[in-house]
C-alpha cells in the first residue's frame, strides 16, 4: 500500500464521510515554494488553486515565515482579555483599506465565522431575524451560515435562526434574464429585489448579505455595478449591505482591492479571511463603529486575533502591498483569461470563461447546448492533476473550473498553466 492509498484508509477511518476530497486517487501536499507544492509521492504541482484562494501570496514568502517563527519564538497565545499589539496594528491597517468610514475590526478564525459575527451585528443593529441572500451564494459551514446559502448542494438543514428570502443573482450564464444587456439585466434584478421586499418580508430587514464575485458558485460574476444598483434599493428601506469578500478581497480581483468596489458603493459591513493569514487561521469582520457597538451583551474571542495570526498576517499584507501583487493578479489575470477565451472558442463544450484577475471560472457544458457538465468536468480535473496542475471546481452544478493561483504567479507560470488547461481538456474532450 503506497503512501496515499494508507493516508485514505485512514483518513475514512476517522473523518466524516461528508468532508470532501478532490481526485479519484486523494493526494496529501507535504511541501511547496512559490506557486508550486509537492505531494507524498514527491510529484511537483503548480498550484491554480491555492488551498481554497487561502494561499494569496504563495509558499515559503521569507517574510512572512520569518514573522511567524519570531512570533512563535515569544507567544503563541493570550486571548482577547489582552492587549495584543500586532492585533491593534492590523486592525488600524484593515480598517483603513477598508473604505468604510468610522470602521472597527473583529477578528474571528474563518470565513464562517466572520459571516456569523456579521450576521450577529445586523440582526442585533436592526433588530430583526430577516436576512436577504443571494441565490447560488455560499457563505460557510456553520449553522447560521447553512442558513444563508442558496445552493442546495452546500444547504444540509432548512433548520434556521432567520427568515431568509433569496435575491436574484448575478450570474447571467443560467438567468431568465441573462439575455438581456447588462444595463437592462440589473433593471430586472432591482425591479424582482423590489418585489420580494414587497411579498416575501414583513416589517424590517437586517442586511443582504453578498459575494461580489460567487466562489463555491463558480466563480459567478455580475456585471459591474450590479450590487450598487441593488444597494439604492436597501438604502430606501434602511437595509445593510454586507460584502462578504472572504475569495475576492485583498486585489485578487486585480481591477479593486475589495471585490465592492465594481459596484459604485461602499458596504456598511465587510467580512474577510483566506488570503490574510496566507495559510494562518485568521478572518473578521468591518462594520461602522454604531454597528460594530450595537452588541447588548459581553463578548471575547478566544483565539480570533491571537499574536500569532495577526504577525503573520501584518507581513503578509506588507508583502501585498509591497510587491503590488494586485496589479500583478490583475496583469497576469488578463493573461490567463485571454488564454481561456481562446481555448473556448476552440472547444464547444466551454459554455463560458468569466471573472476577474486572478478568480477565473471555466463552465463546462454538454456539446450542442447549455446542459451543465460536471462529469466532464471532473475528467478534466483529473487529466489537469496527471499534466501536474491542481486546479478547482465549483458551481451550482459542480461543472465550472475554478482558477486561482497566488497573486504572485508569473507570466511564464501563466503561460504553463495554460498549456496544462489546454492539454487536459485534449485529453477528455472527443475531437
Amino acid at each position: 500500500m503506497g503512501i496515499h492509498d494508507d493516508l485514505l484508509a485512514r483518513h475514512r477511518e476517522v473523518l466524516p464521510s461528508w468532508m470532501a476530497l478532490y481526485y479519484d486517487d486523494p493526494i496529501a501536499l507535504v511541501d511547496g515554494e512559490g506557486r508550486h507544492v509537492w505531494d507524498a509521492d514527491g510529484n511537483r504541482y503548480l498550484d491554480f488553486f491555492g488551498g481554497i484562494l487561502t494561499t494569496m501570496s504563495g509558499y515559503k514568502i521569507p517574510e512572512v515565515v520569518e514573522a511567524i517563527r519570531t512570533q512563535a519564538g515569544k507567544m503563541l497565545h493570550t486571548s482577547t482579555l489582552y492587549l495584543i499589539e500586532s492585533q491593534i496594528e492590523l486592525a488600524e491597517r484593515i480598517a483603513e483599506l477598508s473604505g468604510i468610514p468610522d470602521a472597527k475590526v473583529f477578528f474571528t478564525n474563518s470565513g464562517t465565522e466572520a459571516n456569523d459575527a456579521a450576521l450577529m451585528l445586523a440582526t442585533q443593529s436592526r433588530r430583526s431575524n430577516q436576512i436577504l441572500a443571494m441565490r447560488n451564494s455560499y457563505h460557510g459551514k456553520s449553522h447560521s451560515a447553512v442558513a444563508i446559502t442558496g445552493n442546495a448542494a452546500w444547504s444540509a438543514t432548512t433548520l434556521t435562526p432567520f427568515h431568509t428570502v433569496y435575491v436574484h443573482s448575478g450570474y447571467k450564464y443560467r438567468s431568465p434574464f441573462g439575455h438581456l444587456p447588462d444595463d437592462a439585466f440589473i433593471e430586472a434584478c432591482v425591479d424582482d429585489l423590489e418585489d420580494l421586499l414587497r411579498t416575501a418580508t414583513a416589517g424590517d430587514v437586517a442586511c443582504l448579505i453578498a459575494e461580489p464575485i460567487q466562489g463555491v458558485g463558480g466563480f459567478a460574476t455580475p456585471p459591474e455595478g450590479f450590487y450598487g444598483a441593488l444597494k439604492e434599493v436597501l438604502d430606501r428601506h434602511g437595509i445593510l449591505f454586507v460584502s462578504d469578500e472572504v475569495q475576492t478581497g485583498w486585489g485578487r480581483t486585480g481591477e479593486n482591492f475589495w471585490g465592492y468596489q465594481a459596484h459604485g458603493l461602499v458596504p456598511d459591513m465587510l467580512t474577510f479571511a483566506k488570503g490574510l493569514g496566507n495559510g494562518l487561521a485568521i478572518a473578521g469582520v468591518v462594520a461602522r463603529a454604531e454597528i460594530m457597538d450595537s452588541l447588548q451583551a459581553n463578548s471575547i474571542s478566544t483565539f480570533g486575533g491571537n499574536p500569532l495570526s495577526t504577525a503573520g498576517a501584518l507581513a503578509n499584507l506588507n508583502y501585498l502591498l509591497e510587491h503590488d501583487l494586485q496589479n500583478n493578479a490583475h496583469k497576469i489575470g488578463q493573461q490567463l483569461q485571454d488564454g481561456l477565451h481562446r481555448l473556448s472558442d476552440e472547444v464547444e463544450e466551454i459554455g463560458e470563461v468569466r471573472g476577474k484577475g486572478l478568480m477565473l471560472g471555466v463552465e463546462f457544458v454538454a456539446r450542442g447546448g447549455t446542459a451543465p457538465d460536471p462529469g466532464l468536468t471532473g475528467q478534466v480535473m483529473e487529466a489537469a492533476k496527471a499534466h501536474g496542475l491542481l486546479v478547482g471546481k465549483g458551481g451550482l452544478h459542480g461543472n465550472v473550473l475554478r482558477i486561482a493561483p497566488p497573486l504572485s504567479l508569473t507570466e511564464e507560470e501563466a503561460e504553463e498553466g495554460l498549456s496544462m488547461v489546454r492539454e487536459a481538456i485534449n485529453d477528455v474532450v472527443p475531437d
